[in-house]
């Protein structure tokens, strides 16, 4: 006689309603519960070898006139790969099939140009982008017959056009005393998209009742190449100098990509000092990084998680419980 007992384990809790329904019912219908068994396996199997994107690398932003690599990464799954294909804004412009020769195959795309001898199956190598080159990009890798999986993950990437100066100061005086008006603009060069201004006074950011807002200014040509400025307006008190001194400083800067400032001294209208008028630059322009793309929702730095071990221990349980019924009827007969 089989001895029922409750379950007492994850498998034990998947198999329990399909035993207790084999010691209670005929086994002339166990055939039919196989056959789902079966199915279910079949299934799981697929899902358990299916291929799986890891990673797609697109950079956020990247400077005009650079070399971009593009990353897709990925998990055969004991599949075999039959092609890795890059799309921008819905059309090809790569494919790598590793049984033709050569594997590698472009297509002509507006702002696309493929570094051939520098691309393969996990990696596109990009010469010299332009403002065409912004766009969204999508890896899509298959498996070869007879599953024919295939896989995608998008990427957008924003082509920028960095500044050819620093950020401008104008209006300032080498002298101020207390109860004077400051007007004062700082300007940007030329630039895509336009640069985001801030001012500083004596390093802290100023008052947002200080800052003067003003359109962007959009160039005629072509590129189409903006130009920002930003005001800064404010009646001097005690508390703005320091030791004599009154420090502004205007920083522009571009996401990740364009870091610069510029900054004038200006001294309190003393009789006994000389006037000065102090101009600093400093700045920072960093080429182009590729952020992270996760490859099921975007999340950058992140990877996507393996899911191949949930799948075993689902496999496990249904074969479990295939073997349970099978015993159980054959015992019954």
């Amino acid at each position: 006689m089989y001895e029922q007992q409750l379950p007492v384990s994850i498998v034990d809790w998947f198999a329990f309603p399909i035993v207790m329904h084999a010691t209670t019912a005929s086994c002339k219908k166990h055939g039919v519960l196989i056959f789902w068994i079966i199915f279910l396996l079949s299934i799981i199997e697929d899902y358990a070898l299916a291929i799986k994107l890891t990673e797609v690398r697109v950079p956020k932003h990247a400077i005009r006139g650079q070399d971009v690599m593009l990353e897709c990464h990925y998990d055969m799954e004991g599949e075999a790969l039959y092609s890795v294909k890059w799309y921008k804004d819905g059309r090809e412009f790569y494919r790598y099939v590793p049984r033709d020769d050569p594997p590698q195959q472009t297509f002509p795309v507006e702002g696309i140009t493929v570094n051939v001898q520098n691309s393969t199956n996990s990696h596109v190598m990009l010469e010299s982008i332009n403002l065409f080159s912004s766009g969204k990009y999508r890896c899509e890798a298959s498996a070869e017959a007879p599953s024919f999986q295939t896989v995608a993950e998008n990427g957008e990437m924003m082509v920028v056009v960095l500044p050819e100066s620093d950020p401008f100061i104008s209006g300032g005086r080498p002298r101020y005393q207390i109860g004077d008006h400051v007007r004062v603009n700082c300007t940007s060069a030329r630039s895509k998209p336009a640069v985001q201004l801030a001012w500083y006074i004596n390093s802290e950011l100023a008052d947002p009742a200080y800052v003067q807002h003003y359109p962007t200014i959009v160039s005629l040509a072509p590129d189409h190449l903006e130009t920002s400025i930003l005001g800064l307006e404010f009646r001097i008190k005690p508390k703005h100098f320091r030791r004599g001194d009154l420090k502004l400083k205007c920083l522009a800067t571009i996401s990740t990509v364009y870091w610069k400032s510029n900054e004038e001294s200006m001294e309190s209208d003393r009789p006994q000092k000389a006037p000065i008028l102090e101009s600093r630059k400093s700045g920072l322009s960093t080429a182009s990084r590729a952020d992270r793309v996760q490859a099921n929702n975007g999340v950058s730095s992140h990877q996507v998680p393996a899911q191949s071990s949930l799948a075993t221990i689902v496999m496990l349980s249904v074969w479990f419980t295939l073997l349970n019924t099978v015993q159980i009827c054959f015992i019954a007969r």
